[in-house]
């Protein structure tokens, strides 16, 4: 944001982040992919295994297909003809635009490839190509500071590079490791019904999300221009680097809960939704609650320019991010049973009303934040649908969800929440020196609440046991 400028740097994610508006078909296709190769794992049918991939292989390169030519026209009209672009900035755009629309090929065909690892669960692939996919950004900034012609550009065209690198590098270790990711002219009707049925709810789903992400997005754009779009960026920043921590998490446990289901086990399978959704919730807010409470520190020492609004953007957006860590293991559990079509038209609808609802908010005058805070509310409600109906699909009651996972979550956040707000408070040194004291005891108050406020006595036994074995290891 320093190295393009504020107004840039909301210009590029608004209009970059324009082109996921046609992500939708691609959204729903992906979590089918997703299911149905961790189902046939589970089965150790090598043949469907292999024309499961090709067959998804396919539908992605022409779902690819149609997402470029509907956003070189209808969208290329809406970016000319209704974005909020500065006259002088609006070749740049467009060059943003067509680069974004590339990416966004790239990325959907490399999708069958980052399904396959993820349900091989080989985790170490994944964090290897991000280390590499990280220090390639970070290189992208330098190179930023020393040229001469137009940056936005630049940054843009570099980005689908990496893509592009990323892509190879998935498709090599795919194609070494594991027989089935070899892609074959066959198409399997079989297979593509049973995916498309899936798929054809989920894009309920799907449009949903895109709506309520990147159409909040373009309405803030619309009503306040870029440089509030540069306040969301950097808090949906934050939020994406947040999510990193847990999803690796979750990731390695959502191949485990299809496959529990595949084979019959529903004790196993409401084992690890529970554990899911627990443990990820402790592991996020250990994370999220130092962010939370000294927000305008942490912003002032990262940016020399700290936009308008983005303080409490970034507060919203990672309670949001919170609700949202919880539901993750129950979208992975329809999904996971196959009959999606009442998760996804009530959880869809609801979704679906974030749009709406924050337009007539700001139409009243609402101000920027306005549209999160429907946004929490909604997610909140949303989250209880998905509880009562996962719950009817794979025989647990919203009683005991509510008893292993909310009740403790719901106590750890008040909990620690009131404890590091009193700190904050307390202490009154302003300085850096203070925010880090305050940061510091965050993290152990919510620690001692995760302790003895969300864990059962066993979970507590087990994590002791732990801790002995790591220190008898470390004496040996």
């Amino acid at each position: 944001m320093n190295t393009l400028g504020v107004e840039d740097y909301g210009l590029y994610n608004v209009v970059g982040g324009f082109v996921t508006f046609f992500s939708f078909l691609n959204g729903a296709m992906s979590t089918a992919t997703q299911r149905f190769i961790a189902f046939e794992l589970a089965r150790g049918d090598t043949y469907r295994q292999i024309m499961t991939f090709s067959t998804s292989a396919i539908i992605h390169f022409v779902i690819a297909l149609l997402i470029v030519i509907v956003a070189e026209t209808l969208g290329l009209w809406f970016v000319c003809n209704k974005l909020v672009i500065p006259e002088e900035r609006f070749v740049a755009a467009i060059w943003v635009y067509q680069f974004s629309i590339l990416t966004m090929f790239v990325s959907i065909v490399s999708i069958p490839y980052n399904a396959v690892i993820v349900a091989h669960e080989r985790m170490s692939a994944f964090a290897y190509i991000s280390i590499l996919d990280v220090v390639l950004k970070l290189m992208i900034v330098y190179l930023l500071t020393i040229v001469t012609f137009d940056r936005l550009i630049f940054y843009a065209a570099l980005l689908l590079g990496i893509s592009i690198l990323d892509r190879l590098i998935y498709g090599i270790y795919c194609k070494r490791h594991f027989k089935e990711a070899r892609v074959k002219l066959i198409f399997d009707k079989k297979i593509f019904k049973e995916m498309t049925n899936i798929a054809g709810w989920s894009l309920f789903g799907n449009i949903a999300g895109v709506c309520y992400t990147q159409g909040l997005n373009v309405l803030l754009n619309m009503f306040f221009g870029p440089v509030v779009n540069a306040a969301r960026a950097i808090a949906v920043t934050i939020q994406g680097v947040v999510t990193g921590f847990v999803s690796n998490f979750q990731m390695a446990l959502n191949p485990q809960i299809t496959k529990s289901y595949a084979s019959g086990d529903l004790k196993r399978m409401h084992s690890l939704i529970f554990a899911s959704s627990k443990y990820s919730f402790f592991l996020l807010l250990l994370i999220v609650l130092p962010i939370m409470i000294e927000t305008q520190t942490i912003l002032t020492v990262w940016l020399k320019i700290v936009p308008a609004y983005t303080v409490w953007f970034i507060r919203i957006i990672l309670c949001i991010l919170l609700i949202d860590t919880l539901s993750n293991p129950l979208m992975i559990s329809s999904q996971a049973v196959g009959r999606v079509k009442v998760y996804q038209s009530v959880v869809g609808g609801l979704l679906m009303l974030i749009l709406p609802i924050a337009y007539i908010a700001l139409k009243l005058g609402g101000n920027p934040e306005t549209v999160f805070i429907v946004q929490l509310i909604i997610s909140v409600v949303a989250l209880v649908c998905r509880v009562v109906i996962v719950g009817q699909m794979v025989s647990f009651s919203f009683l005991q969800y509510a008893y292993k996972v909310m009740l403790p979550t719901i106590s750890v956040f008040l909990l620690a929440s009131c404890m590091s707000i009193g700190i904050r408070y307390t202490v009154t040194n302003q300085s850096l020196l203070g925010a880090g004291i305050v940061i510091i005891l965050t993290i152990v108050l919510t620690t001692v609440s995760i302790l003895f406020a969300g864990l059962s006595t066993a979970e507590r036994d087990l994590i002791y046991s732990k801790i002995s074995t790591l220190k008898h290891r470390i004496h040996d």
